[in-house]
């Protein structure tokens, strides 16, 4: 039976297909497009979860996000503080993610490169440690990891039928 933390690197290794299939061969106007007037990119999906992956997993190993130590803040050149990751922004700010295909998967790369270099310095006990007894029940690490899976796997999806949409039959 796999470890833990083998079955999480299996979890965002299947995220990073997923994300790579996404845009893989869009542009940066359709990476843009919207289906209906409110409805998110998949630019902005993409570096949603990516940013949520960043800042959580940085979080956890006690590191700078790679959004900023590594410069994809400056080459995304985005009009929002560096510290954002999406969460909570309006129609308007979804509209102002509009970047290339390749600085969205190239991000991400780099984000699930460390996301997975840390999984693989994890044992069950790390795993097992509480990080946040803000919660009944307090957080693990192990849990803060599965949402963070659980909420990447949904953004992706999400790309994903958006690109099924653009794609047409």
């Amino acid at each position: 039976m796999p470890a833990v933390n083998e079955v999480l690197v299996d979890g965002f290794n299947r995220v990073q297909e997923s994300v790579r299939a996404a845009v893989e061969g869009l542009t940066t106007e359709q990476l843009a497009q919207r289906v209906a007037p409110e409805a998110n990119t998949i630019a902005w999906l993409v570096w949603h979860l990516a940013r949520v992956e960043d800042d959580h997993v940085s979080d956890l190993a006690g590191t700078d996000q790679i959004w900023t130590s590594d410069g994809w803040a400056s080459r995304f050149g985005l009009p929002f503080e560096e510290s954002v990751t999406g969460y909570g922004q309006s129609s308007q700010e979804v509209a102002r993610v509009e970047v290339s295909a390749a600085l969205l998967s190239g991000y991400y790369d780099a984000v699930h490169e460390r996301t997975v270099g840390y999984l693989d310095g994890l044992d069950e006990v790390r795993l097992g440690d509480v990080i946040d007894d803000a919660w009944d029940p307090p957080v693990t690490r192990a849990v803060r990891l599965v949402s963070v899976l659980n909420d990447t796997t949904q953004h992706v999806g999400q790309a994903a039928f958006v690109r099924g949409l653009l794609d047409g039959p």
